[in-house]
């Protein structure tokens, strides 16, 4: 039951957000110097994106874990000596 409330909480906070995030709505401007600054956003963001496509993945490092060293218990020390 728990996870289901949690699914729904989820589910409903996001449908928030999204109609917050619609609030500002699309606006109309005729300045010129906003569309060239859209328009020049614009170009820069399918610029990264093709530079993104063509540049080759990067290999994912993977590390080892470092062993684990445990200390001898005393009875191990005085049964070896």
């Amino acid at each position: 039951m728990k996870k289901v409330s949690l699914a729904i909480l989820v589910s409903l906070s996001a449908v928030a957000g999204a109609a917050y995030a619609q609030d500002g709505g699309v606006t109309m401007s005729t300045d010129p110097a906003k569309a060239a600054d859209v328009e020049q956003r614009a170009q820069d963001l399918q610029s990264r994106q093709q530079t993104m496509e063509s540049a080759p993945a990067a290999p994912m490092q993977h590390h080892k874990a470092s062993p684990r060293h445990h200390k001898k218990s005393a009875k191990a020390d005085a049964s070896s000596s």
